[in-house]
């Protein structure tokens, strides 16, 4: 009987503690326009920089507004986190994809694209600064804009002139997910056509890994010794994998 007192007693007269929310932790209950200004996605840019933002924030700038139960930048975060916070795969979801997120209807997934789509290609400027190629990285650059998935092999190739200056870069194939044709004629007749002195060559591996195949390596030595009787220079075969890619030039294979 004591004991049963003493313990009503002390749930009566208990006071329990709960941790103190942090400023974060009480942002998140609240809308953006309700954050502290310093923590708002918008103003904390025109305040500190655009550096200063995480990529949620930025996305959340894109988006302007989230659902019933997230901020922009909660439903931002979730979406990253969808990808394992890469980049590079949010790039590669679809319309319907991102509008499986409640809260993202069109305008919003198409707002997300449209700001990817931008950097991928403000990539693939900075990679030919005054249409000149540099190196092979470059050139992987230039090509990686240019693959809208992985899902497929694509073949480009990229002509240019005696002073390495891009003529054009189109695609000449495109086929299945383990491999993709490539047709020499049509490849050295455009080459002819534009005046090119020599052309880069390059395709995706929708596996995502760039080591070249039996048969990426007997098509590269096919196109080289076309090249020589044409007199076109075959400068480098490049294989592009997932945030990667092989070069045959960079890794001595082009000695055939």
């Amino acid at each position: 009987m004591e004991e049963a007192f003493l313990v009503a007693t002390i749930q009566k007269n208990a006071i329990f503690a709960f941790p103190k929310p942090t400023s974060n932790m009480s942002n998140e209950r609240k809308s953006i326009k309700e954050w502290a200004a310093d923590d708002r996605p918008r103003e904390k840019m025109m305040a500190k920089g655009k550096a200063a933002l995480s990529n949620a924030e930025l996305i959340a700038i894109l988006i302007g507004s989230g659902n019933a139960r997230q901020s922009a930048v909660e439903l931002s975060r979730s979406i990253l986190d969808s990808v394992s916070n890469n980049l590079v795969e949010l790039s590669e979801l679809s319309l319907g994809d991102l509008m499986k997120h409640r809260g993202i209807g069109e305008a919003k997934a198409i707002s997300i694209m449209a700001a990817l789509e931008l950097g991928k290609r403000r990539r693939a400027a900075e990679a030919l600064a005054n249409n000149i190629l540099k190196n092979s990285h470059d050139a992987y650059e230039h090509f990686l804009s240019l693959v809208e998935d992985f899902s497929q092999e694509r073949f480009f190739i990229m002509y240019l002139n005696q002073s390495n200056k891009v003529l054009k870069t189109e695609c000449v194939s495109h086929g299945g997910v383990t491999s993709v044709i490539a047709d020499p004629k049509v490849i050295f007749k455009n080459a002819f056509a534009l005046g090119a002195t020599a052309i880069i060559v390059s395709h995706n591996h929708p596996s995502g890994n760039p080591n070249p195949s039996e048969t990426d390596r007997l098509l590269t030595k096919k196109l080289v010794a076309a090249g020589k009787i044409l007199e076109i220079n075959v400068m480098d075969h490049i294989i592009i994998g997932k945030e990667c890619y092989y070069s045959f030039l960079e890794s001595g294979q082009m000695n055939f």
